[in-house]
C-alpha cells in the first residue's frame, strides 16, 4: 500500500492544533488528559490523520501512565517502529504505516502474560470506532 503524502498545509486543514502538534510533529500529549486513558466499549481505534484501523479495544489495559496503553497492534503492518533518541534518551517511537503520524512511543514493559509491551499512544492521535 502506498503511503499517505500530504503537505503541512494540508494536514493542518485537517487536524485540530493539538493533533497536528502531536501526531505530525512527534509532540505528546500530556498524561491524564486524553480522552481514550480508560474506555470500556468494545471497538477499534484508528489513526486521526489517515483513519487506519491501529488498535483494538480488547487489548488495552491501564498501565497507570496517563496514556492510553495496549499490548499490542490490529497486525504487525499497521504501525512501523523507529528508533527515537530525541529528549536525552532512547525509546522506540510508534509510527502509523499509513501515514507516518506519530503514535506514541512501545516500552518492554507492558503485561508479561500477554506480549510484554505496552504500546503507550497518545489519544489525540487516535479516534475511536466503537462496536466495529
Amino acid at each position: 500500500m502506498a503511503k499517505i503524502e500530504k503537505s503541512p498545509e494540508q494536514w493542518r486543514e485537517q487536524l485540530t492544533p493539538e493533533q497536528y502538534r502531536v501526531a505530525r510533529e512527534k509532540g505528546t500529549e500530556r498524561p491524564f488528559t486524553g480522552d481514550y486513558q480508560v474506555r470500556d466499549a468494545q471497538g477499534i481505534y484508528h489513526c486521526v490523520c489517515c483513519h487506519a484501523p491501529l488498535f483494538e479495544n480488547e487489548h488495552k489495559f491501564d498501565a497507570g501512565c496517563g496514556w492510553p496503553s495496549f499490548d499490542r497492534p490490529l497486525g504487525s503492518h499497521r504501525v512501523e517502529e523507529h528508533s527515537d533518541t530525541s529528549h536525552g534518551m532512547v525509546r522506540t517511537e510508534v509510527v502509523c504505516s499509513h501515514c507516518d503520524a506519530h503514535l506514541g512511543h512501545v516500552f518492554p514493559d507492558g503485561p508479561p502474560e500477554s506480549t510484554g509491551l505496552r504500546y503507550c499512544i497518545n489519544s489525540v492521535s487516535l479516534e475511536f470506532h466503537p462496536d466495529e
